[in-house]
């Protein structure tokens, strides 16, 4: 039986795509390059082949490898194939915006909850995206802290590790996030409560993340994270 929301210590949160919107900051980019150049493109395509180039064995971290997915997708999509416009792009995630809902629902869940940062981005872009939501984070953990990436289970070990010491453990935690192949199939499979922020509802495809072997029904479901926030809400009868 699922746990009620109201007896979790801790949220985890995957943050890029679930917080901060990159598939709009991807695009943005992109499309003011287009722009410059004269040329028009379809920003799902460009989403499509950025989830093709970035899923590959030479990547690199996390938004560093954008220089290196862009100029492996300019080709297809007809953008000037210059290292500057790649550097522009990984650049650009200095700029991108949290999805509108986010920073008012972390500042509300963190009156309840310790909020914890688990994320395959670098440090460096990571304290941007921390600022834009408010920093509303009680610990994080980057690509660079833990040595690797989601979906491996060591990046969530490291977690329980954490909250462990902490005085909490992993069944204090509720894993939160948009991605089913980085974080929910994986938090099904080492026994944490889950909740899907299923941030593509009206889009169809999986649009820049790579797609799962098979679906994992969550324990939770919401289109939004103020869909979250206000199932809190409710639970807590506030």
């Amino acid at each position: 039986m699922t746990k009620s929301l109201t007896e979790f210590k801790y949220m985890s949160f995957d943050v890029v795509g679930t917080l901060i919107d990159f598939e709009g900051g991807l695009t943005t980019c992109l499309q003011a390059i287009a722009a410059e150049a004269k040329v028009t493109i379809d920003s799902e395509e460009a989403l499509s082949l950025y989830r093709a180039a970035r899923y590959s064995e030479n990547a690199d971290l996390f938004p560093d490898d954008l220089v290196r997915v862009y100029l492996a997708i300019a080709p297809k999509l007809g953008l000037p194939v210059e290292e500057a416009y790649g550097i522009r792009l990984k650049e650009s995630a200095k700029a991108w915006k949290a999805f509108p809902d986010s920073a008012a629902a972390m500042a509300e869940l963190a009156k309840n909850y310790r909020l914890i940062a688990m994320t395959n981005a670098r440090r460096w872009a990571f304290e941007y995206f921390s600022e834009a939501l408010g920093n509303p984070f009680y610990a994080a953990f980057t690509a660079d802290d833990t040595g690797t990436e989601k979906p491996d289970p060591a990046f969530f070990h490291q977690v329980f590790d954490f909250v462990a010491k902490d005085g909490g453990d992993k069944a204090d935690i509720l894993h939160v996030a948009q991605s089913q192949y980085h974080d929910i199939g994986v938090s099904r499979e080492l026994g944490m409560t889950n909740c899907w922020i299923e941030r593509r509802h009206a889009q169809k495809g999986y649009g820049g993340t790579i797609e799962p072997a098979q679906f994992t029904k969550p324990d939770y479901h919401f289109t939004s994270m103020a869909g979250l926030a206000e199932a809190v809400r409710t639970a807590r009868g506030n």
